[in-house]
C-alpha cells in the first residue's frame, strides 16, 4: 500500500525521464545520421555558392560537422 501512495506522484517524473530518454535516443540518431549531414553540407555548400559564407567559415562549418562525425 504504501509503495502505491508513493509511486503515484512519482508517475509524472517516470514519464518525463522516459521522454528525456526518447529524446536524446532521437537526437543522437540525427546528429549521427549520414543523411542528416549530407544535407547539412549540401547546405553549406549552396551558401557558399551564394556568397553567404567566406570560404573559412565554409571550411570551419565544414571542420565542425566532420568532428562531430568522427568524434
Amino acid at each position: 500500500m504504501l509503495n502505491l501512495l508513493l509511486a503515484v506522484p512519482l508517475s509524472p517524473l517516470r514519464g518525463l525521464t522516459a521522454l528525456a530518454r526518447v529524446l536524446q535516443t532521437q537526437a543522437e540518431r540525427e546528429l549521427h545520421d549520414p543523411v542528416q549531414i549530407q544535407r547539412q553540407l549540401e547546405e553549406l555548400e549552396h551558401a557558399a555558392a551564394v556568397g553567404e559564407l567566406s570560404p573559412a567559415e565554409l571550411a570551419d562549418a565544414q571542420q565542425r560537422i566532420l568532428d562531430r562525425l568522427i568524434g
